[in-house]
């Protein structure tokens, strides 16, 4: 009887800190899990007894990757609880805000966390050594997304111009120029990207995915819509506690998400796609057509090719904005304390991301509820990589432990913004 277990301590080139155990015996695998150990950080433990208008700045907290999108879900659920919507010129600015963060994101994501995949590099700053002009286009991508954050929000990391009801402050149309200046940049830069991903050597893997995202019946849904599921349901966001269930596993401090009873759904660009595509920009959608992608893409590994898609999506969005925008009236709406509950969700760069407060009689916090996205995929993870390890047993375990990071690093999870070296260990019985 013979036994083998990989053991990859530290997950190298994702956000946050989390290892992976895989057992196998007589050739059969047994066990497998991907472990998110760090410590639970309680955010919304904290934010219980804090007033109705502190959570947008709380939250943002949680992630230096997507604040924006833990702003926008945590504005909106409080703003529904409190029966204001926020539409105009200030939801134009909100869009604005989200495109900014899609950009940023999904350029550090393409360039420095995945392309070193497919290209052979055990890191960004090992590729930049030979593709030094490709790093640097990826990095002025994410400069742009930088830059429209931060002449939106205030600043690039955790925006302080955000509130409940809109914002501190309207930008002027003079401030945003050079931004729109270095978007249409970043737009030629989003096309060659889309064209240099596409071209990377896929392995031929795809899955039944069942597909969660925003639906909104005009647009893209990045800020706002309905929630739509691949099997055709599709329910409203104050309907979200009803249909996905969270529960805890003893492998992991990240919850598993069960979507209408069954587990293993997936969120993020690949479900965006799935369900939104004829609504992408047309650029967007030129190069989605011109890079193969189909109508559905069920290939994790190609998740990078839609994450370029988004990056053009949101340069061309953005530009459209800034051309309508024109800044009146007051940065926001009042918005006044009531009783209720609120529920909000925003498409984060890597999925659906919902809040849901309580708020009691004196306009304090009772109960808070954050859904991150990376909690939701944990599971289907999980099922990737079971099936990509179950046949692939007989490989040596350094080869099998790098192809399953690969499969992790698809998904983009958020554990949160650090990163480790990889510290294997093989056991064998």
């Amino acid at each position: 009887m013979t036994h083998k277990t990989i053991r990859v301590g530290g997950l190298t080139r994702v956000e946050g800190e989390g290892a992976l155990l895989v057992r196998a015996r007589d050739g059969r695998l047994t066990d497998l899990q991907l472990r998110i150990y760090e410590p639970p950080r309680f955010f919304e433990a904290l934010l219980r007894g804090r007033a109705f208008t502190e959570p947008p700045d709380i939250t943002a907290r949680v992630c230096g990757i997507c604040p924006v999108a833990y702003q926008m879900s945590a504005c909106q659920a409080l703003e529904s609880a409190c029966g204001v919507t926020v539409g105009g010129p200030l939801r134009d600015l909100r869009l604005l805000l989200c495109y900014g963060e899609w950009i940023e994101s999904h350029a550090l994501h393409v360039y420095l966390l995945h392309a070193p995949d497919f290209l052979g590099y055990p890191s960004g700053v090992a590729m930049a050594a030979d593709h030094r002009p490709l790093v640097e286009r990826g990095l002025a991508l994410k400069k742009a997304g930088n830059e429209l954050v931060a002449a939106v929000g205030g600043r690039a990391i955790h925006p302080v111009n955000v509130k409940v009801g809109g914002f501190y402050r309207l930008p002027l149309r003079a401030e945003l120029a050079p931004v729109a200046e270095r978007l249409r940049q970043a737009l030629g830069d989003a096309l060659a990207t889309v064209e240099w991903v596409s071209g990377f050597g896929f392995p031929d893997v795809e899955h039944d995915y069942r597909f969660l995202a925003l639906r909104h019946p005009t647009e893209y849904a990045i800020l706002s819509g309905d929630v739509a599921v691949s099997d055709g349901t599709a329910f409203p966001i104050a309907d979200w506690p009803r249909h996905v269930v969270e529960e805890q596993v003893r492998h992991s401090t990240a919850l598993h998400a069960h979507l209408d009873g069954r587990t293993g759904y997936l969120t993020g660009p690949l479900a965006r796609y799935a369900l939104n595509a004829p609504l992408l920009s047309p650029l967007a959608l030129r190069a989605a057509a011109d890079a193969g992608l189909g109508r559905v893409c069920r290939n994790p590994f190609r998740s990078i090719v839609v994450r370029a898609v988004e990056i053009v999506h949101a340069c061309e969005e953005a530009l459209a904005v800034i051309d309508r925008y024109a800044p009146a009236g007051e940065p926001s709406v009042p918005v006044a304390a009531r009783p209720g509950v609120g529920h909000g969700a925003s498409e984060a760069p890597r999925g659906t991301l919902y809040h849901r407060y309580r708020i009691d009689d004196s306009g304090k916090i009772a109960e808070a509820d954050i859904v991150p996205p990376t909690a939701q995929n944990q599971a289907r993870i999980e099922a990737d990589l079971r099936a990509l390890v179950a046949p692939r047993l007989d490989l040596p375990a350094a080869e099998l432990a790098e192809l399953c990071e690969r499969a992790i690093r698809n998904h983009d999870p958020c554990i949160s913004c650090s990163a480790h070296f990889l510290d294997l260990r093989i056991d064998h019985g």
